[in-house]
């Protein structure tokens, strides 16, 4: 009797199948969270800068034992907002010092200890209570870097232009007033301030 090569039965087809199913699927379940683990911490921070109140970049573990990878995420996530609120409050108290108290060298002080001088929003008004100070050459340094990490924040601009127009450089004046105006149109305060200040109306 000769020995004939059987194609192999449909059951031992579909336990190979199901194999190669069942392991395509796991790992794409762990792409899928690895993605939403990495997306997560990307655009949290994102969500703090476009709500102007800057993107800490979060603390360590604060526990000296070792946790499980569950308990070490939670308090990674903890420490992020805890930082996040700390910056936050920490600028709100600087914007007070400035806008409410005209202490500005102690609003430099404070903002300076945030330890985000890169963050538009720290760095603008660092420049601008540099110009209250008449520390013309510090507040365009600082000026400058506001507009590097946001070249569209139309209240630099707007006080970039003060800074020109107490400059005597009221064509630059202008020429940041028409930043400010394809930034936010000429209803906006930044450009309302500026436009101001150029025709002489109003010291900011």
């Amino acid at each position: 009797m000769r020995n004939v090569d059987m194609p192999p039965t449909p059951v031992s087809l579909l336990g190979s199948r199901a194999v190669t199913s069942v392991a395509a699927i796991s790992v794409a379940a762990l792409s899928i969270a690895a993605m939403s683990i990495a997306a997560a911490l990307v655009i949290a921070p994102g969500i703090a800068v476009a709500a102007g109140a800057g993107a800490p970049s979060g603390g360590g573990e604060t526990t000296t034992q070792s946790p499980p990878a569950q308990q070490k995420k939670s308090h990674v996530k903890k420490n992020r907002s805890s930082s996040l609120e700390d910056f936050v409050a920490g600028y709100k108290a600087a914007y007070a010092l400035i806008y409410e108290k005209g202490e500005y060298e102690a609003a430099i002080t404070a903002l300076r200890a945030l330890d985000h001088d890169d963050n538009a929003d720290v760095a603008n008004l660092i420049g601008y209570g540099s110009r209250k100070l008449g520390r013309y050459d510090d507040a365009k340094v600082w000026y400058e870097r506001s507009l590097a990490a946001d070249p569209n924040h139309a209240v630099t601009w707007s006080y970039y232009g003060m800074w020109q127009a107490e400059q005597g450089n009221l064509l630059k004046a202008k020429d940041d007033l028409e930043k400010v105006r394809l930034i936010c149109g000429t209803t906006c305060e930044p450009y309302k301030m500026l436009k101001d200040v150029i025709d002489g109306t109003e010291t900011y």
